[in-house]
């Protein structure tokens, strides 16, 4: 496979303090998955702004919109990636959010980490769930919606039950879908 332009690249963005080897791990492993390379871009998220005294967490849109102010014009997708906890004013919370079929995306391990539900912390257990959610989240960037399979990482999930009990892959269906989506990507 030739090396893909940076049109087809996903940059990793990190808000606020993010665990280096998440970075790493999400950077590995969602190059395969999507075919394409991915690097780290420093581009400067203003959290604060997104910030509800309220609820004490992040206004996930608010964030993704800062994501896409700052796209360079040249990168293919963006995934913001982030410890703060997030939320929609229709949920309680969200693990992440994306503009479907857009180019930006955006996850959270704020509450994918074991001690967030008082139990022992289990790191590979943790990256495991951000890996499910990053890509899920950029499923939907790739235009993917919510997939009904049990066996298809594009499942909705709105608990970290749900989390652990879906794949980190897609679908015959999603992974079909996928794979003619980032062809054209790349061949435009």
């Amino acid at each position: 496979m030739q090396s893909p332009s940076c049109a087809s690249e996903i940059a990793l963005v990190p808000i606020g303090d993010v665990d280096r080897e998440l970075l790493d791990y999400l950077a590995f492993t969602l190059s395969d998955t999507f075919r394409t390379r991915c690097r780290e871009l420093p581009m400067k998220i203003e959290a604060r702004q997104a910030y509800n005294h309220l609820r004490r967490q992040y206004h996930s849109t608010q964030l993704l919109r800062q994501l896409h102010d700052l796209r360079e014009a040249s990168c293919g997708k963006i995934l913001g990636v982030t410890e703060l906890d997030l939320f929609i004013p229709i949920f309680t919370f969200v693990f992440g959010e994306a503009q479907v079929g857009g180019s930006c995306a955006l996850m959270s391990a704020h509450r994918l980490h074991q001690e967030f539900y008082g139990l022992p912390a289990n790191r590979e257990l943790w990256l495991t769930r951000a890996e499910k959610e990053a890509t899920h989240e950029l499923g939907h960037a790739y235009g993917l919606t919510h997939c009904r399979s049990f066996d298809c990482v594009m499942r909705f999930s709105n608990s970290v039950e749900n989390v652990d009990a879906r794949p980190s892959e897609f679908c015959n269906v999603c992974s079909a879908s996928l794979l003619t989506r980032i062809d054209s990507t790349m061949a435009a």
